[in-house]
Parts: C-alpha cells; structure tokens; sequence
C-alpha cells in the first residue's frame, strides 16, 4: 500500500479530490456523531476487496457507503452490491455517483436507504459477503446485528477501531478478551486481516483502523441452548470481570450456588473469570442452568 492516498488507474475510482469535490457539491461534512471517516485511496479499497477475497459471484452487503469509495470498487470485483446507508443525504447521492462512474454495474447496485441496526430484509438475492468500512461509534453492534440477520453471509471483511480489530479477534485469555470477542466466535472464525493508517482517510481519524476478518462456521456452535440464553451468560460473565464466575454469574442463575452447580455441571472452574472462557464453554454453562 502506499504512504499517501492515490488516484485510480481506471477512473472509476475515488481519489482525494473527486472526494472533497463530491463532498463540496453535496454540502457534506463528516461528522464526529455518526462516526464518519471517507476513505479517500484507492489502493486501501483495492487492497479491502482483495483481502475480502470477494469473488465475481458474490453478492456484497455494504454498511455505510459513505461517498461510495469501497462501494465501487466493490461493483468492480462482485456480482452485486447492496449498501446501507442512514445519511439522506448521502443516500440520495450514491445512485448517480455509482451511475457515472460505473455506468456498465449501476443495475448491480441497490441502496437501502436505513440504519443498519433495523434492517431485517434486503432486496435481491442472499449476501454472501458482508465488506464495510464501519462506522467506528457503532461497528460492533451493526457487525452482530448483520450476522444474526443474514445467516447467508459466509465471509466478512470490516475496517474498524484498532482497539475494536483487538477486542473482535481476541482469544480467551488476553486482557482484550471479553464480549464482542465472544459473540463474533459465535457465529465465525475470527481474525485480524491488517492494519490500515491515518492518512486515507477525510477526515483523518487520530487514531489507527485495523481489519477484522470473519468466515461463518461451516457447522453452527451444537447446543440445546438459544443464542440469547448463551449470550446471556457472557454478558452476566464481562459485567463484572473482576469477579469469579461463581459470584458474576449469581443474578443470572439466581445464586451464588445455582450459579456454582451449572459452572461445575459444565466442566468450568467456579473460580474463574470470564476472560478464560471458550465460546464452548459459554455455551456449556447456559446449557446447565438450572
């Protein structure tokens, strides 16, 4: 990747002036509030869809398009691409942006003009890919919000929060371990997939993106118990962190000792702390409430 933001070869692209032009013309200014950073390089959306491994038969599900740097550059490697955006503006924006500059894709394209966190449908066939640039103020909830909505999505690739990139990918143990890092295990193999600096980005943020990627489980976590009853207890197990399980766990089993009988029904140390546990392990202890 280079050091400072480029041009595209092809044109179809967004580069840091065709950006701050489109921007001028809209009246649009990123705001702090809905945690907005453009990209402005053309390499780091290339560099997105290669690492996203996004394939010519994919159909792409983007969360905050924004001025639509990745959006085309994911037009250019899919079969489809459907955006979620929440701006207005930038929602009624994006459909003649796409249709300028890849006129030959824009039937490829569907916006769905909502916030992300209250989509339950989109229109045309399954995703198969969820690839965002996120917004930083809301990432983790959007990211799980879409992997329970959309169970076709199989591979994922998001831009987040370096801290946010930690915390997803971290494993049971690490002091960054806790509950996104469970929740995303859930539902995928998880993994950092690179670092992304300040400087592709307009604004540039003060502090430094990373990539997260996640591939669905080909086989769902087996359990008799709910993805809610497990993730019940993995909220009860970070509220308090500093506690033993025996004792974090005593409002959501009603005791101290109900607490204790599920913890050793389920193989786990009524000693530990949250931070040591597998996914499996979560999922051991709901299925033993009492």
């Amino acid at each position: 990747m280079s050091s400072s933001p480029s041009t595209d070869e092809s044109g179809a692209l967004l580069g840091p002036a065709d950006i701050r032009e489109l921007a001028a013309a809209l009246g649009v200014r990123p705001t702090k509030q809905r945690g907005q950073n453009f990209v402005i390089d053309a390499n780091t959306v290339r560099r997105i869809v290669r690492t996203a491994e996004v394939r010519p038969d994919d159909v792409v599900v983007e969360v905050g398009p924004g001025l639509g740097s990745l959006t085309l550059a994911l037009l250019e490697a899919a079969d489809r691409v459907t955006a979620v955006e929440i701006d207005d503006v930038l929602a009624a924006a994006l459909p003649a942006t796409i249709a300028a500059r890849l006129p030959g894709r824009a039937d490829r394209f569907a916006l769905v003009h909502s916030d992300a966190m209250l989509v339950t449908e989109l229109p045309g066939p399954a995703p198969t890919a969820l690839v965002a640039n996120l917004p930083y103020n809301v990432a983790v909830p959007v990211l799980l919000h879409m992997l329970a909505q959309f169970p076709s999505i199989e591979r994922t690739l998001v831009m987040v929060q370096a801290e946010v990139a930690d915390r997803l990918a971290a494993a049971p143990g690490s002091k960054v371990y806790g509950v996104p890092s469970v929740k995303a295990a859930w539902y995928a193999e998880v993994k950092r997939a690179g670092s992304i600096g300040r400087n592709v980005f307009w604004p540039a943020p003060n502090v430094d993106s990373g990539l997260v990627s996640l591939v669905r489980r080909e086989k769902p976590i087996e359990t008799t118990a709910s993805r809610e009853e497990v993730f019940a207890v993995v909220d009860a197990a970070f509220a308090q962190r500093r506690k033993t399980l025996r004792a974090a766990l005593a409002g959501w089993a009603g005791s101290a000792a109900a607490a204790e009988s599920a913890l050793v029904a389920a193989g786990v140390s009524p000693q530990a702390r949250g931070e040591a546990l597998t996914v499996h392990e979560f999922v051991a202890i709901a299925e033993n409430k009492p």
